[in-house]
């Protein structure tokens, strides 16, 4: 099955969703942290491959769980595979933070930092010379037929929401809720 008819669909969708979001001021949502804060993400990075694992698969559009239930107190090793034929974010936070981060996903599409189906970069200076890095270590951008992982102490209870921030994921259902339980 050849992928053109597929990314000719996607360059379409980015096109139609990212270009009204381009012209729209950066928010600072995001804070320099680019994904979020601690408070906001409801703990803090652990060290790479610990936790127990929660497994989820990507493919177009659409993660394979609509909710993640953890518990405060707990470390958990997510590990994002991608079984699509486009690259996918996997990210949480809380969903003001994800809003404020599309704008910068949709400039780093339009740049050529990544395109539908590779990661050129993960990081690009946007306007106003405010630099983007995709690093922070709550998100993922994964590549198709690749795995991504985030290792995550989770140290108080709340929901926040798991994204895929690429022009039109989201927008296409692509998103999930994280509950974090009390001890």
């Amino acid at each position: 099955m050849s992928k053109l008819p597929h990314m000719a669909a996607l360059a379409m969708l980015t096109a139609v969703v990212a270009a009204p979001v381009l012209t729209l001021p950066l928010p600072a949502l995001a804070g320099p942290e680019g994904h979020g804060n601690a408070e906001q993400l409801l703990g803090q990075a652990a060290p790479r491959g610990s936790g127990r694992v929660v497994r989820i698969e990507m493919t177009e559009n659409a993660y394979s769980v609509q909710r993640v239930q953890v518990r405060a107190g707990e470390t958990i090793r997510f590990v994002a595979v991608n079984r699509g034929q486009f690259v996918h974010e996997f990210s949480f936070a809380p969903a003001a933070v994800h809003a404020a981060h599309r704008p910068e996903m949709a400039m780093m599409m339009e740049h050529g930092m990544i395109t539908p189906d590779r990661i050129v970069s993960l990081t690009m200076t946007m306007p106003g010379g405010h630099r983007m890095d995709h690093t922070a270590p709550n998100t993922v951008l994964v590549e198709p037929g690749k795995t991504g992982e985030i290792s995550w102490r989770f140290t108080r209870a709340g929901t926040i929401e798991i994204a895929c921030n690429l022009p039109g994921h989201y927008e296409s259902g692509m998103a999930a809720q994280l509950v974090v339980t009390p001890r």
